[in-house]
């Protein structure tokens, strides 16, 4: 219980410090959607997505998911409207999840390798998106509800060519609300050199 606690702690202590500034946007198609260390489906998920860059416009996602053992691989589509007069860019992505840590006496947390690779595709801005991260976290059921949470955090390096190449670095900050047995709703956030916000909801199988 007193590891439980700590966790808790933790993460509403980062979600203060992260909230703070703007919030960020990250993952395979340069959108602001992490990945909790465990999927939350038996064999798939589908759901949508809506993420607010802190540079202004949004961005909508179609996403699907699906599970083959510790390993599940998600795809993800859409567009992204920067508002202005901007042109809208075509988002594509794929992003793959392996458990790799269960939590124990030693250590409360779960996690999971994220590594993916996608695009945002845009006429004289197109960008190639690479992220890796390990996301670390843990579900905590609440007493006498079927409500869950799961609370993680996710640092993440994002290798992306855009006409040149560099690397970003970013903290995922995230929360999935397990609110009946087939639907979930979820919250990212971050710190780093791309900000922004999603929130997403989730159907489950």
């Amino acid at each position: 219980m007193s590891s439980k606690r700590t966790t808790l702690s933790a993460f509403a202590a980062m979600c203060a410090i992260g909230l703070l500034p703007a919030i960020l946007p990250a993952q395979a198609t340069g959108t602001t959607t992490f990945n909790a260390p465990y999927r939350a489906f038996a064999n798939s998920e589908i759901g949508v997505l809506v993420s607010f860059p802190d540079g202004g416009g949004t961005a909508f996602e179609g996403a699907y998911r699906v599970s083959s053992g510790k390993f599940d691989i998600g795809f993800k589509g859409g567009i992204f409207s920067p508002g202005g007069g901007g042109s809208t860019a075509l988002l594509i992505g794929v992003e793959g999840r392996e458990r790799v840590l269960s939590h124990n006496e030693d250590f409360p947390l779960d996690g999971a390798l994220i590594v993916g690779a996608g695009a945002s595709l845009v006429s004289g801005g197109s960008a190639l998106i690479v992220p890796v991260g390990l996301s670390l976290g843990r579900r905590i059921d609440l007493q006498d509800s079927p409500v869950s949470i799961v609370q993680y955090v996710q640092p993440t390096a994002f290798f992306i060519a855009d006409g040149g190449g560099h690397v970003d670095f970013d903290l995922g900050l995230g929360a999935d609300f397990r609110l009946t047995r087939r639907f979930d709703a979820r919250l990212s956030a971050g710190i780093g050199d791309i900000q922004g916000i999603s929130i997403g909801a989730i159907w489950v199988h």
